[in-house]
């Protein structure tokens, strides 16, 4: 195990994603219904954001439901969905005494009304808190992300339905569409792109999470189930990160 103190506190990742797989299996093994596993999961994540807010990381995104996920059977998701929305209502309290600000990512449409509500008024509540930013992507997806950030830009473009058909209009505009505006129209384009991302259980795939962010991501797999995660095991991945060498694209100096 990693303790905290061997850590570089003069080159944190900024931003941690994590994939927080394992549940389902976790339960198997210890012959529970798939359903304790995401309560433990639950119970990790929030120690998880706890070292995360120690350490003064300023961001953590944390892979809660994704838009594959509604292919899970009805008793699950909405396990899934009622303890999302029992933890936003109960943990206020942890999130003001750590100034924990609460974001989310993600399609809203695509969620029950009283889940957006919790989502909107987590927000709300700790919007002025100037600690840790966690960020819960629900109903996420990393291509249906970009969809709907292009969708966003070509909408900002469209001045009035006479110009929109203009060989001239659609020539400028078309020339205008860049990376950068892209990513001002993602979710919350305001938070970096992530330094680290993390995937737990085992598993080497990025599963749809933050692919236009992530692409110059370091990426640190663990064989650890997600409920059995420990603060210690966030101090492993980060040191592992330290030991990476950051090129974003060039060469060796």
């Amino acid at each position: 195990m990693t303790p905290s103190a061997a850590l570089d506190r003069s080159c944190l990742p900024r931003h941690i994603g994590i994939i927080m797989d394992g549940n389902g299996r976790w339960a198997q093994r210890k012959k529970q219904l798939r359903t304790q596993g995401h309560l433990e999961g639950l119970k990790t994540a929030k120690k998880i954001v706890k070292a995360a807010s120690d350490l003064h990381i300023p961001f953590l995104t944390l892979y809660v439901f994704s838009t594959e996920n509604w292919k899970r059977t009805a008793e699950e998701v909405g396990f899934i969905m009622g303890l999302v929305k029992q933890h936003l209502k109960a943990e206020l309290d942890f999130y003001r005494e750590n100034r924990i600000r609460i974001r989310h990512t993600g399609d809203p449409g695509g969620l029950p009304p009283d889940i957006v509500r919790e989502l909107q008024e987590a927000g709300e509540d700790t919007r002025s808190f100037d600690g840790l930013q966690v960020v819960l992507a629900l109903n996420y997806g990393g291509r249906d992300a970009i969809v709907r950030g292009v969708r966003r830009l070509l909408a900002s473009l469209m001045v009035s339905p006479e110009t929109a058909g203009s060989a001239g209009f659609i020539e400028n505009n078309l020339n205008s569409i860049n990376e950068a505006r892209i990513r001002q129209n993602l979710d919350n384009p305001d938070i970096p792109d992530p330094d680290l991302i993390i995937r737990t259980a085992g598993e080497y795939r990025i599963s749809n999470f933050l692919l236009w962010e992530g692409a110059y991501a370091e990426y640190y797999f663990s064989d650890i189930l997600w409920p059995d995660w420990t603060a210690e095991d966030l101090y492993a991945a980060i040191a592992a990160y330290q030991q990476r060498e950051r090129r974003f694209g060039g060469g060796k100096p």
